[in-house]
C-alpha cells in the first residue's frame, strides 16, 4: 500500500470504529459483516474489540465474485429460500445484544445486468426472514455501525481518471480517512466535537416541532408532514442500555421520520444511487396523499420501479434528512456511488421503514402503534439524495408560520 503511514492510519481507523463507533465495553458480543478484501482491517477491529473487553467476535464474510455467481446461477426460488439457520443466528445475536458493524467495500455494479426482479425478490425475502433483526436494529435495541473500506472495483468507479488500481484504492482510502477524521491527532475527540455541532441543529428543530417541511429547488416542489412528537437525531444514538453509538461514519446529517401519510408534490434526485448491485441515476418521484404515484430514472429505472412496486411500504417515506451543501463530502466534488458517503453530501429522503426512535418513546411502541402515529413500516429502507446548492427548505408550523431552515443549500439558522 503506497499511501503514507497506511498501517498506522488503518489501526487508528479500527480503534475509532471500536471505541467511538460502537463503543465496545466489557462482555460485549460483536458481529461484523465484511467483504474478504477487508480482512486486514477486520483483524485490527477484532483485536481492538477484544482489548476493549469484548467477550466474543463473529465475522460474516462476503465476496462480490461469489455474490454474482449465486445470482447468475441460482433460481429465484433458491435465492428466496432463506435458510432457517441464518434466521436463528440473527436472532441469537439480537438476544445477546451483539453490537453490529457493517464494513462496506463492494462493487456498486456487482449485479449489473442481472434481472432486477430477481434481485428485488431475493432482497425482499431476506429482509422478511430477518424481520426481527431489522426491527431490533432500527429501534436501536442494539448498537450498530456502517463504515467503509476501499474495494478495488468500487475505487475504480469513483476514480476512473487514475491510471492504476493501486492509485485508485489509495485515493479512496484517503477520502475514507479524511471524512472519518482519521488524519486528526485524536479522531475520537474530533468526533466528540462534530457530534456536538450536529446536536445543536437537532435541538433547535426539536424545539420547533414543525408540522411540515417544504422543499423547493431544481425539479423539486415538495411538502412532507411530520408526526407529532417527532424527534430529530444527529450523529449519536442510544441503545437499549443507554450507551452512545454512531450509526454511520462518516455522517453529516440531522434526520427524523416524516408522517408517511402526508407527502405531496415532486422531488428529484441530485446524485446517483447504488442499489441492488446496480446504479440508478436521474430519479424523479411524484407523491400524492403520502404515496409515490409516478417514478422515473434516466438510468436503472426498472430496478427503481421494482423497488417501489414490489415491497411493502416502499411507496411511502420513512426518513427525511438535512445535510448542508458545504459539507466536507459535498465539497470534495466526488460521487462515491455509495449511500454512506453520498447521503452525507446532500439532503436526502428514504423510501420504506422509519426508525422507531424518530418519535418520542418510539422504541417502546409496537409496530402497530408506530404505524398509527405515522411512521412507515416496511421491509426496506433506501435513501435517495435530493439536495443541491439551489435547494430551500422551510419549516411550517401548525398555525402556518413559515421558518427558513435551508437557503441555497445551507443552514438558515
Amino acid at each position: 500500500m503506497a499511501l503514507k503511514n497506511f498501517d498506522q492510519l488503518l489501526e487508528k481507523y479500527a480503534n475509532l470504529i471500536v471505541n467511538k463507533g460502537i463503543a465496545v465495553s466489557k462482555e460485549d458480543y460483536i458481529l461484523i459483516f465484511a467483504d474478504l478484501d477487508q480482512a486486514p482491517l477486520v483483524r485490527l477491529v477484532t483485536e481492538a474489540a477484544y482489548k476493549a473487553g469484548a467477550k466474543f467476535v463473529k465475522v460474516n464474510w462476503a465476496d462480490d465474485a461469489l455474490t454474482r455467481l449465486h445470482f447468475t446461477h441460482q433460481s429465484e426460488e433458491t435465492l428466496t429460500d432463506i435458510p432457517q439457520f441464518k434466521v436463528e443466528e440473527g436472532n441469537y445475536f439480537v438476544e445477546k445484544r451483539a453490537k453490529r458493524i457493517s464494513l462496506r467495500s463492494s462493487d456498486p455494479n456487482v449485479l449489473k445486468g442481472i434481472d432486477p426482479a430477481k434481485i428485488n425478490a431475493a432482497n425482499r425475502a431476506s429482509s422478511q426472514a430477518m424481520k426481527d433483526v431489522r426491527i431490533a436494529t432500527q429501534s436501536n435495541l442494539v448498537s450498530w455501525l456502517v463504515v467503509a473500506g476501499a474495494g478495488k472495483e468500487w475505487a475504480a468507479l469513483v476514480f476512473p481518471e487514475l491510471k492504476t488500481s493501486e492509485e485508485q484504492v489509495d485515493a479512496l482510502w484517503d477520502q475514507i480517512f479524511k471524512t472519518t477524521r482519521i488524519y486528526e491527532e485524536d479522531p475520537i475527540k474530533a468526533w466528540d466535537e462534530h457530534e456536538e455541532r450536529l446536536s445543536e441543529k437537532a435541538r433547535f428543530l426539536n424545539e420547533q416541532q414543525f408540522d411540515q417541511l417544504h422543499y423547493t429547488g431544481p425539479g423539486t416542489d415538495f411538502t412532507v408532514g411530520l408526526p407529532k412528537n417527532h424527534v430529530w437525531e444527529s450523529a449519536g444514538s442510544l441503545n437499549e442500555k443507554g450507551e452512545v453509538f454512531i450509526a454511520n461514519m462518516p455522517t453529516e446529517e440531522v434526520f427524523t421520520a416524516p408522517d408517511s401519510r402526508r407527502a405531496e408534490g415532486y422531488i428529484s434526485s441530485s446524485k446517483p444511487l447504488a442499489y441492488g448491485g446496480t446504479v440508478i441515476d436521474g430519479m424523479k418521484f411524484t407523491f400524492k396523499d403520502g404515496k409515490v404515484t409516478e417514478v422515473s430514472a434516466k438510468e436503472g429505472e426498472e430496478t427503481l420501479r421494482q423497488l417501489v412496486k414490489e415491497n411493502e411500504g416502499s411507496d411511502s417515506l420513512g426518513e427525511v434528512a438535512l445535510v448542508p451543501h458545504q459539507s466536507p463530502i459535498s465539497q470534495s466534488g466526488i460521487i462515491f456511488f455509495n449511500t454512506l458517503f453520498d447521503e452525507n453530501a446532500s439532503n436526502h429522503i428514504a423510501l420504506g421503514q422509519a426508525y422507531a426512535t424518530s418519535v418520542r418513546n418510539g422504541a417502546k411502541m409496537s409496530q402497530e402503534e408506530l404505524k398509527e402515529v405515522g411512521l412507515n413500516r416496511s421491509n426496506v429502507h433506501v435513501d435517495f439524495m435530493v439536495g443541491n446548492a439551489e435547494m430551500d427548505v422551510d419549516g411550517i408550523a401548525a398555525d402556518g408560520t413559515v421558518t427558513p431552515i435551508f437557503r441555497k443549500g445551507e443552514w438558515a439558522f
